[in-house]
């Protein structure tokens, strides 16, 4: 198992562990409705963005595996997370014990192809170092997120509902091929 969170470069950023100096910019993003829109469908509280902060930090020290800060090298500053996490959402047995894969990106870094960056990295990581199936959830509007995963290899398992909205679950058994 992982003890120490690894640090990822790209051409344009960094993905490192979250730092206590990152709790600010991460609750930013996570009150913001357009990420609740895509996510969580309710922008998160100050208390509600620290216990997921917090869940982070521990989810790798338990699993080796977790969520990184998404940082613009250009700028230092903390657009988003990436990264792989074990959800308690009884999605059923072809889904709940698997990682599953998220990525989040603050509205005012979008649109320049961070995200992208971001999660090809991390799944370039995961490949290497705990290869296997990976699952993820996209809310069914969300064509951006879903084009996304279908590049990063998921396919669509079947549409369900999360907090009354509609969601894709997807799952990825590997590598995409290339061909």
């Amino acid at each position: 198992m992982i003890r120490s969170i690894p640090n990822i470069n790209t051409s344009r950023l960094i993905l490192r562990a979250m730092k206590p100096e990152d709790f600010n910019r991460f609750a930013q993003i996570w009150a913001t409705p357009e990420v609740a829109q895509n996510s969580s469908d309710q922008p998160t509280s100050r208390g509600k963005a620290w216990d997921a902060f917090l869940r982070n930090a521990g989810h790798w020290e338990m699993t080796g595996f977790g969520q990184w800060a998404v940082i613009e090298q250009r700028t230092r500053i903390m657009v988003g997370q990436t990264g792989f996490f074990f959800s308690a959402c009884a999605y059923g047995e072809d889904y709940d014990p698997f990682p599953e894969a998220g990525w989040i990106l603050a509205p005012d870094a979008r649109g320049r192809g961070l995200a992208r960056e971001a999660a090809v990295a991390a799944h370039d990581w995961f490949d290497r170092v705990i290869p296997g199936t990976l699952v993820a959830r996209v809310g069914a509007q969300n064509t951006t997120s879903l084009n996304l995963a279908a590049h990063l290899g998921y396919e669509e398992m079947r549409e369900t509902e999360c907090c009354g909205e509609s969601i894709v679950l997807l799952r990825r058994n590997g590598p995409p091929t290339v061909g």
